[in-house]
């Protein structure tokens, strides 16, 4: 019999503790059947528990390209992809996710709420919408946090998988506007939570450099040609105020030289979306050009 859940958990082996905490959550869920691959970038999964299956990639393809290749790996209609620092506090968490991809056919994806399990304040763009307001607070999600996101299988053949030439950073962003145009809708569930600490992401040496070339890039890759000055100028006006706020012209530096990139480097699997998309995305509280 086919599993409800094929789930994707990618590590780089760094954190056994956390990797460990994750796949046991899944593997408590009840009510559900899971299908669970943990995927090494650029190392070798060894010591999982019975029935897990390891992928080792002999390189760090990235997280989008990481999770991409777990896929392959596991059966299901149903998606789930998990971080290897985050976990699910309740047992009955899939199941819930289940009933509600079973009660609405055009549902597409789901985010949960996250909490940081230490009572640590999560952040605000752990909320995928433009006003934050209430954090418990279900609504569309027109942006993604990517760390545990549920999906139909067929659904994200629709969008084309994660974009894994991202490497890293904006590639849930991607995936919910590219589910948008296959017609399905994208959801927060504030009222589903996983576990995953408050972390900077300056702790990742490109950061700056990747933000800035991804956000070229999903635009030259998903938006109407109108539109795309459009969504990179409001990203440049932004970025450039809360950095000079900050005092650190280093990092101005290299989110400009990453922006330069995205300009000069064409992505790859153009796919412009429709304007009934943006109408769709701006009505569920966001229209793509934000």
């Amino acid at each position: 019999m086919k599993p409800d859940f094929g789930v994707v958990i990618l590590t780089m082996g760094k954190r056994p503790e956390d990797l460990r905490r994750a796949i046991d959550s899944v593997l408590a869920q009840r009510d559900v059947t899971v299908d669970v691959v943990v995927v090494g970038n650029g190392w070798e999964p060894a010591g999982l528990p019975d029935g897990v299956k390891a992928e080792g990639l002999i390189e760090n393809v990235g997280i989008p390209a990481g999770r991409n290749a777990g896929v392959r790996r596991v059966d299901g209609d149903l998606l789930f992809f998990l971080d290897d620092d985050a976990s699910i506090p309740d047992p009955h968490f899939l199941a819930s996710v289940k009933g509600r991809f079973d009660s609405d056919p055009m549902l597409g994806l789901i985010q949960p709420r996250v909490e940081d399990a230490t009572g640590a304040e999560p952040p605000g763009r752990w909320v995928p919408r433009l006003f934050v307001g209430d954090r418990t607070r279900s609504s569309y999600a027109t942006t993604l946090w990517e760390g545990a996101t549920a999906i139909r299988r067929d659904v994200f053949g629709a969008a084309g998988g994660w974009p894994g030439e991202f490497f890293y950073g904006h590639e849930g962003i991607d995936l919910v506007w590219r589910v948008w145009d296959a017609g399905f809708t994208c959801w927060y569930a504030g009222d589903l939570v996983v576990h995953h600490p408050v972390i900077n992401p300056l702790r990742h040496e490109e950061f700056y450099r990747m933000n800035a070339r991804n956000r070229v890039w999903l635009a030259r890759r998903n938006l109407p040609v109108v539109l795309e000055p459009v969504y990179v100028g409001s990203w440049v006006a932004l970025t450039v105020l809360r950095v000079l706020r900050a005092g650190d012209k280093q990092a101005l530096g290299a989110w400009f030289a990453g922006l330069r990139e995205g300009i000069g480097e064409a992505p790859s699997e153009r796919s412009p979306m429709r304007w009934s998309t943006v109408w769709r995305m701006a009505k569920a509280g966001r229209p793509p050009v934000i």
